[in-house]
């Protein structure tokens, strides 16, 4: 009797809080890029963090959206990918202009020399979007053709989901590279596992298909040897390399 008569508070209680998490689900993985965003335009210095993050998130949420089209899933998840991918176009925006401006006497490259040496290394913002552009086209047009394949529709979202669950690698090498976590936002990192913890379980609890819950345990995973390495390189910082002895790969990706 006393449930029933709380009833019309459980309900909108209920409701309320569904909305805040869909909210979070949409607006959350954005949020961890807020104080590296804020950090790289009071430096102007982008060499901390590696525009490959944003190359991944790109092509893993591009693909996730495809993968909508054959398989339905939860609003939230299609509108955190499209909110992700603006978010992720204004990232690689400020990067490019910074570096570019630090660059003086540095040959320009454009999408359009096909180089792949110099791939995800141009001087323009235009460029980039000219690749996601011609990537979204290619992978349409496929999807497209192969729409009523189950399994194509499946290997896509999968191939989606083990895309975005290497977000971190990019960032995992780069500090590995340089023995640092120098410029790196520990901000964003604590954020990304708290993030990624919550949008697990919001896939574990929602019954999101299968690909989803994989991806967001492996996304778990590397957040903590990110976190592991931030430890590491600030308890145990490396010895001084000697001018001659440092290697040409010392740049960030």
């Amino acid at each position: 009797m006393e449930a029933k008569g709380l009833g019309w508070l459980l309900v909108p209680l209920h409701q309320l809080v569904s909305w805040g998490a869909s909210g979070a689900i949409v607006f959350g993985g954005v949020v961890p890029y807020i104080p590296q965003y804020r950090d790289i335009r009071r430096t102007q210095n982008a060499d901390g963090f590696s525009t490959h993050v944003c190359l991944v998130l790109l092509v893993a949420n591009i693909l996730r959206i495809l993968f909508w089209f054959g398989r339905h899933f939860e609003s939230p998840l299609l509108w955190q990918s499209i909110i992700m991918i603006l978010t992720m176009l204004l990232m690689l925006k400020l990067c490019t202009e910074v570096r570019v401006a630090n660059e003086l006497n540095i040959k320009r490259r454009s999408f359009t020399d096909f180089d792949l040496h110099h791939f995800w290394h141009w001087s323009s913002f235009t460029d980039y979007v000219q690749c996601v552009l011609a990537f979204t086209g290619v992978a349409g047009y496929v999807t497209y053709l192969s729409i009523d394949s189950a399994v194509f529709v499946e290997m896509l979202g999968f191939l989606a989901v083990l895309t975005e669950a290497m977000l971190g690698v990019p960032q995992l090498y780069r500090n590995y590279r340089h023995r640092s976590t120098e410029g790196m936002s520990l901000k964003m990192v604590l954020m990304w596992t708290s993030g990624d913890t919550f949008k697990t379980a919001y896939f574990l609890l929602n019954g999101a298909p299968l690909q989803f819950s994989v991806c967001g345990l492996l996304q778990v995973l590397v957040d903590l040897a990110i976190l592991g390495q931030a430890y590491t390189f600030a308890h145990h910082p490396q010895k001084p390399v000697p001018h001659t002895a440092h290697p040409a790969s010392a740049k960030a990706l």
